[in-house]
């Protein structure tokens, strides 16, 4: 044989000896292939959680909470013969497993996707995938088309349920999505629900025709037939999305909730079909579940369990002792929480024991601290509330854990809480710049004017979303300064959840334990008790007149009378100088007709009469500019009225001693769990 001949051979039989797989191969400019059994050996790109295990598999996330990991092919793809040219025809297929821990418990899902960069640093783990963050999210800069294989619904994203699939461009909010699942070859092309987690690999195929412009999406159990009928079509010319040339790859994610997603196997192809994946050369699914005990242990477990027995005492006083540190109290109703529970000894590491130099403030419901949880290292906000009462516990627990699910960006995340004997403790997301009312108040510096308004825009956006955009209406209770928090871009949150009530659309909530804080209370709500989000709105009109004038509720004059802020703008309005109640320490940089939109908007939400208050959806619109405010007159605020009022049989005279004379000296109406 001559050498020649010998070469040929070992050229040939080359691409059946490398393992794990196939590189890409082309037979054109136009026409590019490859596929994947496997990765090891592979040079993906890998960032985050992502990693190449011993098997060859791709696992891109892993039992961390809140991280983001990308899988991606190292080199750029032509999608476009040129730049001004039309996106070629290609289809892809893998196969990948979402394996979890904790049974049925669902963190977020994964995507494939094709981007012009491979560098997702700005991205956002949790319900972002690893693909945006809060600000770009829909941008038509991103130029990114994603698949996304989602276990997570995401109210805030529009998603239709907690398995589905759906097809993404330049934003999560997907274009058309479908319950996860597959059409049978059947006569009748019956479908059958799929679960994305579970420990079966699933194959997907994604294919997209450059003349038609049509985009087909097929999911299936792997070894299945591929079904004719694909779960998804869309009609989407992706020439006005994708860039000329562009990465492909997947990306994942994580939050309080995790899980195993991992990628089998690859192939794809530019103008022609995606090579088939052999599924028996794919590296295996990991195994959770509990594993036998090895050898080793079977010797060393007499061993240890002698010298357990010499340092019994010892150990059994270390015990006794850290029992007594970290007890906490459970009950048998509580396991359905699951992760929604935290350890009262993680929390009391997270603060370094509760440590003052962690104290970062002190309410009338309780202290607050910063701290950093061991496992996650991720910043919470850790909150004590004192209880004297069993009675309401269980729902207030259930309420807690139901309000965890609130996904608003101005609304700060409640991930959970601990119960120990007479103490509640909320875990709250940490907001680095903290409470409003330092900066209106305190020794920071002060807001402008448009950051005054953005965050007054915020929180009037997120209490819409609490009374009518989530599944259930939630009061707040408790609007104000001290429970409004600023992020790192000084965006407005309302946090401080420890006295919302929640209850269903089109109900009527029963109410009837007066909690708050004195000054932002409605009348009604001091003689019924009985909190509707009308009463929500009146304590955010004082919030709106208490940020634009740097003034709280109630104050007192030089004769030391008591003088209410809604009275004052009113007086000021009466003398045509309602201009003069604008915060000072803006020294006049403001803009003058939203600063008087604000003031009247504020008295307009915090009328006497409930049914003259606009809700949250009118409020933001007038703010928003999209609807002008009604006339208004300052005659019609006057909480002098309060007394004709009474005369009335509208309030008893309990209201009417609260408005405008000296309030009772409550500061915030003590926390109590009776009666919610």
């Amino acid at each position: 044989m001559t050498t020649t001949t010998s070469m040929k051979l070992v050229l040939s039989i080359l691409p059946i000896l490398i393992v794990g797989f196939i590189p890409e191969f082309s037979t054109g400019n136009d026409h590019t292939q490859f596929v994947y059994t496997g990765f090891t050996g592979s040079n993906f790109t890998l960032d985050g959680a992502a990693r190449i295990t011993s098997t060859g598999l791709i696992e891109l996330t892993n039992n961390t909470a809140r991280v983001k990991g990308h899988a991606v092919y190292p080199s750029p793809l032509r999608f476009r013969l040129s730049p001004d040219g039309m996106v070629q025809s290609f289809s892809t297929s893998f196969v990948f497993g979402i394996l979890s821990s904790f049974g049925d418990i669902r963190g977020h899902g994964f995507a494939f996707f094709i981007s012009p960069s491979n560098d997702f640093t700005e991205a956002f783990p949790i319900q972002f995938l690893g693909l945006f963050n809060s600000t770009n999210n829909g941008s038509l800069s991103n130029h990114i088309f994603a698949i996304e294989l989602d276990t997570i619904q995401n109210i805030e994203f529009a998603d239709i349920d907690n398995n589905h699939v759906g097809i993404d461009i330049n934003s999560l909010n997907s274009l058309k999505s479908n319950t996860a699942g597959f059409y049978n070859n059947n006569e009748n092309a019956t479908f059958t629900n799929l679960p994305l987690i579970g420990s079966r690999p699933i194959q997907t195929w994604v294919e997209y025709d450059g003349n038609t412009t049509q985009v087909n999406v097929t999911i299936a159990p792997l070894g299945m037939e591929k079904p004719a009928r694909p779960l998804l079509s869309l009609t989407f010319n992706l020439s006005t999305v994708l860039t000329e040339q562009a990465y492909i790859g997947f990306s994942s994610s994580t939050g309080l909730s995790t899980g195993h997603h991992c990628i089998l196997g690859l192939s794809f192809g530019i103008n022609s079909p995606a090579p088939v994946i052999d599924s028996t050369k794919l590296p295996k699914l990991p195994y959770l579940g509990p594993r036998s005990p090895s050898k080793l242990l079977e010797i060393i477990l007499p061993i240890a369990s002698a010298i357990l027995v010499l340092a019994i005492g010892t150990i059994a006083v270390i015990l006794v002792r850290r029992h007594l540190r970290y007890k906490e109290v459970h009950e048998d109703w509580e396991v359905e929480y699951g992760p929604h529970r935290f350890a009262y000894k993680d929390l009391y590491r997270a603060t370094k024991g509760f440590s003052s130099k962690n104290l970062i403030g002190v309410g009338g419901f309780g202290r607050v601290y910063k701290g950093v949880l061991p496992k996650s290292k991720s910043e919470v906000a850790v909150k004590r509330v004192s209880y004297n009462s069993k009675q309401g516990i269980k729902q207030f627990v259930a309420e807690v854990v139901s309000m965890g699910h609130l996904q608003h960006n101005n609304i700060v995340k409640l991930f959970g809480y601990c119960r120990r004997k007479g103490e509640l403790l909320l875990v709250y997301d940490y907001m680095v710049n903290g409470s409003l009312d330092k900066y209106l108040y305190g020794e920071e510096d002060t807001l402008d004017w448009g950051q005054r308004f953005k965050i007054i825009k915020g929180i009037a956006s997120g209490l819409l979303y609490l009374h009518e955009e989530w599944d259930k209406v939630v009061i707040h209770r408790d609007v104000k300064p001290n429970n409004v928090l600023l992020d790192k871009e000084m965006n407005g949150r309302l946090g401080d959840f420890g006295l919302a009530r929640l209850y269903d659309h089109g109900t009527d909530p029963q109410t009837t334990h007066v909690v708050g804080t004195i000054g932002y209370l409605a009348p009604e709500l001091v003689h019924r008790g009985k909190a509707t989000t009308l009463t929500d709105v009146f304590a955010f009109g004082i919030f709106i007149l208490e940020v634009t004038c740097g003034r709280k509720p109630m104050t007192e004059d030089t004769q030391s009378h008591q003088v209410m802020l809604v009275d004052w703008v009113i007086q000021n309005w009466n003398k045509d100088s309602l201009l003069s109640t604008i915060d000072i320490k803006l020294q006049g940089n403001y803009d003058i007709d939203e600063a008087f939109l604000a003031l009247k908007l504020g008295l307009l939400c915090s009328h006497p009469f409930p049914d003259a208050r606009p809700n949250m959806r009118q409020v933001l619109q007038y703010l928003d500019g999209d609807v002008p405010l009604p006339e208004l007159l300052p005659a019609n605020f006057s909480f002098h009225m309060l007394a004709s009022m009474q005369g009335k049989g509208l309030f008893g005279p309990s209201v009417v001693s609260l408005y405008p004379s000296p309030m009772l000296d409550f500061g915030s109406i003590s926390f109590s769990l009776d009666g919610r």
